[in-house]
């Protein structure tokens, strides 16, 4: 019998190395995709090729309107995306990229697409490294996440599944999440990691400046690579 699990993806490194290490694993992948009104909506379509790319069994895209709620500069125009921050600054504090409550969120459909399925395993590309201060990344939160599973599915309280939140990336820094997807045939020109995109001539560019553009060239440098996508600056 085939091994199967859902894997949340984004379009970004982390959660595209997550499904390439599923993958590696034997994984027949169903992939998650959330349009939750965030302003880098590019980052679905290349979600759509990374799924696409890896074999996915289907990827299922599901609209969550986090945009109503606001209070973070993902989905609220009016909160500014914060740019060219120091290492300091990024190893400090809950910056205002952070989603309330978004990983809890898109677990909870990962939680409820996997009852459905009678898939036990749910990958998830949190790091508590490279993590921005994100509460809901941390391997607490994880195993915290599992027992609710537990208690709040029908397949939980009859014993019949045990959910699980495979986190792959947990404890690797941005360098190694890169060289293991580099090693696992992952083309990272197809991932998007910029907050704040960029038009420019009709072409979208990473802007180069937020928080994610700061950590995602930094990997690439401590990595001994190239960079393959285009930023404004």
């Amino acid at each position: 019998m085939a091994k199967e699990a859902i894997v949340l993806l984004s379009g970004g490194i982390d959660s595209t190395t997550t499904l390439a290490i599923a993958r590696a694993e034997g994984y027949d992948v169903f992939a998650l995709s959330f349009d939750y009104g965030q302003r880098h909506r590019v980052e679905l379509e290349r979600a759509r090729e990374i799924a696409k790319a890896f074999g996915a069994v289907r990827h299922l895209l599901i609209q969550v309107n986090l945009h109503e709620i606001g209070g973070s500069a993902l989905t609220d125009r009016a909160v500014a995306v914060p740019k060219d921050r120091s290492e300091g600054e990024l190893a400090s504090g809950i910056p205002v990229t952070y989603v309330p409550a978004r990983n809890t969120i898109f677990l909870a459909f990962a939680l409820a697409w996997a009852e459905v399925l009678e898939v036990e395993e749910i990958f998830f590309g949190a790091n508590v490294i490279d993590y921005s201060g994100y509460p809901d990344c941390r391997p607490e939160y994880l195993r915290a996440f599992e027992e609710m599973a537990r208690l709040a599915t029908r397949a939980g309280v009859e014993g019949r599944m045990r959910f699980r939140i495979r986190a792959p990336l947990l404890r690797m820094t941005k360098a190694e999440i890169i060289r293991r997807g580099r090693a696992l045939g992952v083309d990272y020109r197809l991932t998007w990691s910029c907050y704040d995109p960029v038009e420019r001539s009709g072409e979208i560019l990473a802007c180069g400046r937020c928080d994610s553009c700061q950590l995602r060239r930094r990997g690439f440098a401590e990595a001994g690579l190239e960079d393959p996508i285009r930023y404004a600056s």
